[in-house]
C-alpha cells in the first residue's frame, strides 16, 4: 500500500501536502505511468485522514493531468514524459569542468530564444494610459482624511454598506435589478467568490460548468474538491437536455456574454434554464456577468437575476475587466435565503477587500466616475476594435479570413483558412512576438484536423492602437506561411 508520513506538513493543508507527495513520486518515476493508485477509501484509512483529503488531492492531481480515472476501476498514473538529463557524477564534475562545457556547447544546440511578445491578443491587460489614476489618488486621499476610524475598522464579513449600496444603485440603473445591499457580498476576486459558494451549497453537489468554456472556473471548482460536470452548448446557450443528462445541482453560466464563442443566451432559452432550476430544491445558477458593460451592438438583455422569481440565481460580477485588471474587487448577489445561510454558516470568514479599497471604490462609483469611466472606456474599446477590423480587412489576411462576433464584448473570433495545424499556427504566431489562441482549445474535448477551419480567440483589451498596424503585419506573416 503506498504511504507517505503526514507528521509534518509544514503550512500547507493536508491534501496539498499529499498532492506534492504523489506529484514529486510521478515525476522520479517512482509511481510509474499505468500505476493503480489506492481507492480513496482504502488509502484515507492507510494515513489515518479522512476521505475528502485523498479526494481533494487526487482531484488536484487529475486536474492536471498527473492522474487519470477510469470508471469502476479507479485511479492511474498518467504517461508523463520528461525532457532526460545527461548522467553526470556531482562528486566528478567541477565548477571549472561545468562552466568550460558552457563555453564549448555549439549554439546550434541552444535552443532558439522567442522574441519579447509584442502583443498579446489572450490575456487581459489594462492600458495604463487608460485607468484614471488622478480620480482616484483624490479620492483615496479624501478617504484617508475623513474616514480614519471607519478605516481601522473590520469590516463586516459581506463587505462594507457603502460599497454594496453603491453597487445596487449601479446594477438597478444599468442591469435594471431590484436588490438590497445585504444581498451584495464583497470578495477579493471571482476565484475566492466561488470557494465561497461551495462551501455555501455544498460540496456534495454536482456543478456544471460550459463547453466549450473559460477553463479556469472547471479548474477552480475541481481542485476546490467538488464533482464538476462540462455541459455541451448550441447556438442559444448552454443545453438543457445536457444538464440533465448530467444530473447537475449548479450550472454556472454566462448568459449575457459567453466567453469565447460570444454567444448571447435568447430570454426563451433564460427562461428554460429558470424552469430548469425551479424543478428541484437543490438547484441553482450562478449567473457570471462579467463583461456585459461592453457589448456593442444592442442593449444587453435582463439579467437571469431579474426575471428570477424563485430566488434561483446567484449573480456574479468583477471590476477586473471594467476597471483595472488588478483591481481584485468582485462581488455577488445572493438570494434572500441563501444570504441567512451564509451570515448563519459563514459569517466567521473576513472580509478579504482592504477597508481603503472598498471606500474608494464606493466613493467612485456613488459620485459617477464609475459611469463616467465606463462611457469612456467603452468609446475607446469601439475605437480600438474598428481599427483592427479595419487593418485586417486591408491586409492580405482579408483573402483567408473571415470575422465573427466582433460586437461580443472585448474580443472577436478570426476564422482562417490555412494547411498550419493549430499548433504550428500558435508556434509562428509566437516566433513572430504574438500570443494567440485557438477556440477549440477552449473545448474539454475536441478533434484535430489538418483541414479544420481554425478560429482564433482576438482578445484586444491590452492592444495599443499604435500597435495595431504591426501587430497585424506580425499575425499575417505567421498565417500566410502555408496558405491554401
Amino acid at each position: 500500500m503506498l504511504t507517505y508520513s503526514l507528521s509534518d506538513t509544514g503550512k500547507d493543508s493536508l491534501y496539498l501536502y499529499l498532492y506534492k507527495c504523489i506529484k514529486k513520486d510521478i515525476l522520479n518515476g517512482v509511481l510509474p505511468s499505468g500505476t493503480k493508485l489506492p481507492s480513496k477509501r482504502s488509502f484515507a484509512k492507510n494515513l489515518g485522514v479522512s476521505n475528502i483529503t485523498v479526494e481533494n488531492s487526487y482531484a488536484l492531481l487529475q486536474s492536471e493531468g498527473y492522474i487519470f480515472s477510469l470508471p469502476k476501476r479507479g485511479f492511474f498514473v498518467s504517461d508523463i514524459t520528461l525532457p532526460t538529463v545527461p548522467e553526470v557524477s556531482r562528486a566528478q564534475t567541477s565548477q571549472e569542468e561545468i562552466s568550460n562545457c558552457r563555453e564549448t556547447t555549439s549554439d546550434a544546440a541552444k535552443p532558439a530564444a522567442l522574441p519579447p511578445i509584442f502583443a498579446d491578443f489572450v490575456n487581459n491587460h489594462t492600458i495604463p494610459e487608460s485607468f484614471p489614476f488622478s480620480i482616484w489618488a483624490k479620492l483615496l486621499r479624501e478617504t484617508i482624511s475623513s474616514k480614519s476610524n471607519e478605516l481601522m475598522t473590520p469590516p463586516p464579513c459581506g463587505g462594507i454598506f457603502e460599497l454594496r449600496a453603491a453597487i445596487c444603485a449601479h446594477l438597478k440603473q444599468f442591469r435594471g435589478m431590484q436588490i438590497r445591499p445585504e444581498q451584495v457580498i464583497i470578495g477579493a476576486g471571482t476565484d475566492y467568490l466561488y470557494s465561497m459558494l461551495i462551501l455555501l451549497l455544498g460540496r456534495d453537489k454536482i456543478y456544471a460548468v460550459e463547453n466549450p468554456g473559460y477553463r479556469k472556473i472547471e479548474k477552480v471548482y475541481r481542485a476546490n474538491g467538488v464533482d464538476c460536470r462540462l455541459v455541451n452548448m448550441d447556438a442559444c446557450g448552454i443545453k438543457i437536455e445536457d444538464l440533465n443528462c448530467q444530473n447537475a445541482d449548479i450550472a454556472h453560466i454566462s448568459p449575457s456574454h459567453h466567453y469565447p464563442t460570444g454567444t448571447v443566451t435568447p430570454v426563451s432559452r433564460r427562461y428554460e434554464l429558470l424552469g430548469w432550476a425551479a424543478a428541484r430544491p437543490s438547484r441553482y445558477i450562478i449567473e457570471d456577468d462579467y463583461d456585459s458593460e461592453f457589448r456593442f451592438a444592442a442593449h444587453p438583455l435582463p439579467t437571469l437575476q431579474s426575471i428570477d422569481a424563485m430566488e434561483k440565481v446567484i449573480y456574479m460580477n468583477t471590476f477586473t475587466k471594467s476597471l483595472a485588471s488588478t483591481i481584485r474587487i468582485s462581488y455577488m448577489v445572493l438570494p434572500s435565503h441563501l444570504l441567512q445561510r451564509f451570515y448563519a454558516e459563514l459569517s466567521f470568514y473576513s472580509n478579504t477587500v482592504s477597508n481603503f479599497e472598498q471606500y474608494t471604490l464606493a466613493k467612485f462609483i456613488r459620485d459617477g466616475y464609475f459611469e463616467k469611466h465606463i462611457n469612456r472606456m467603452r468609446n475607446y474599446y469601439r475605437t480600438l476594435r474598428d481599427a483592427l477590423l479595419s487593418e485586417i480587412e486591408a491586409s492580405p489576411l482579408a483573402t483567408c479570413c473571415t470575422i465573427a462576433e466582433e460586437s461580443a464584448g472585448l474580443h472577436f473570433i478570426l476564422r482562417v483558412k490555412t494547411r498550419l495545424l493549430e499548433e504550428e499556427l500558435v508556434e509562428n504566431a509566437r516566433k513572430n512576438g504574438l500570443n494567440i489562441s485557438c477556440l477549440s482549445e477552449y473545448y474539454h474535448a475536441r478533434e484535430r484536423d489538418a483541414s479544420f477551419v481554425h478560429a482564433l480567440v482576438m482578445n484586444y483589451s491590452g492592444i495599443r492602437k499604435e500597435d495595431i498596424k504591426e501587430a497585424v503585419r506580425r499575425l499575417t506573416d505567421s498565417i500566410l506561411a502555408a496558405l491554401e
